[in-house]
């Protein structure tokens, strides 16, 4: 009888232990599964956030404004460094020309001058051509001629830098328009969607998609604008650095003869 009890008391425990084994095992299982459902949300979430998917998922007319964005920066960066290699003062007013024209004007010998202006091309040589071709016309005319050449020059100087202040304004609109698109998608979800932590999660993730484009927009824009007043400054100065070297040039021509080859 006593060997029983103990034979039942020994079942009784195994029996016990093994549901609690059991029990144990299905709680670790279940926080596994938590963690893992976790982690699994946390991956969909930053994969929703990559710059691919918010591109994508901003629909066609959002596609198209990155492509514009992406267009206007590569023509943003194209656009100062042919600024950095055109705008300086060495290009524009090259010392080797001046000392040829005006090595020349000492002589009185206007031809020869034309000559090195047209043997070395540029907005001082232009400017220089139109004053030395006018040269039998009198200095009224010669002033006149030079006046509206070095008009011409800087349009044409500044016409270059003038693109940067049009990517410096169209990539903030741009970038403006993509978020009101945004926006217009973060309400109708609002709208339609039931309230929830779906809703609120949709409702974030529109919104943030909203703010990328203009985050892209001014990325764009404000390296523009910088530069755009920069080269501004720098071309303004060394127009007229150029002008009042012309007019040093050109004084002679009050009363210098025309020498023939």
């Amino acid at each position: 009888m006593r060997k029983s009890w103990i034979a039942m008391a020994l079942g009784a425990a195994l029996v016990f232990g093994a549901v609690g084994l059991d029990a144990l095992a299905q709680g670790d299982g279940l926080e596994l599964d938590a963690d893992a459902a976790a982690a699994q949300a946390e991956e969909a979430t930053q994969d929703q956030m990559s710059f691919g998917r918010i591109v994508t998922n901003s629909g066609f007319l959002g596609v198209v404004l990155w492509i514009g964005l992406g267009v206007c920066s590569v023509a943003g960066f194209a656009l100062v460094v042919d600024s950095f290699i055109t705008i300086r003062e060495k290009k524009i007013v090259p010392e080797a020309l001046v000392s040829k024209v005006r090595e020349a004007m000492e002589q009185g010998d206007v031809m020869k001058a034309l000559q090195h202006c047209e043997e070395d091309p540029g907005p001082l040589s232009n400017i220089l051509s139109a004053g030395f071709s006018n040269v039998q016309e009198g200095y009224d005319v010669i002033q006149e001629a030079v006046g509206v050449a070095a008009d011409l020059e800087s349009e044409r100087l500044l016409q270059r830098i003038t693109y940067l202040n049009v990517v410096a304004n169209l990539a903030p609109m741009m970038g403006l328009l993509g978020t009101v698109q945004g926006m217009i998608f973060a309400f109708a979800t609002l709208g339609t969607q039931q309230a929830g932590a779906m809703q609120q999660s949709l409702l974030a993730l529109n919104i943030a998609q909203a703010l990328y484009t203009t985050a892209g927009g001014l990325v764009a824009a404000v390296p523009a604008l910088g530069f755009f007043y920069y080269f501004r400054n720098r071309a303004t100065k060394i127009i007229l650095s150029m002008e009042g070297l012309t007019l040093d040039l050109i004084k002679v021509l009050r009363d210098v003869e025309v020498v023939a080859e």
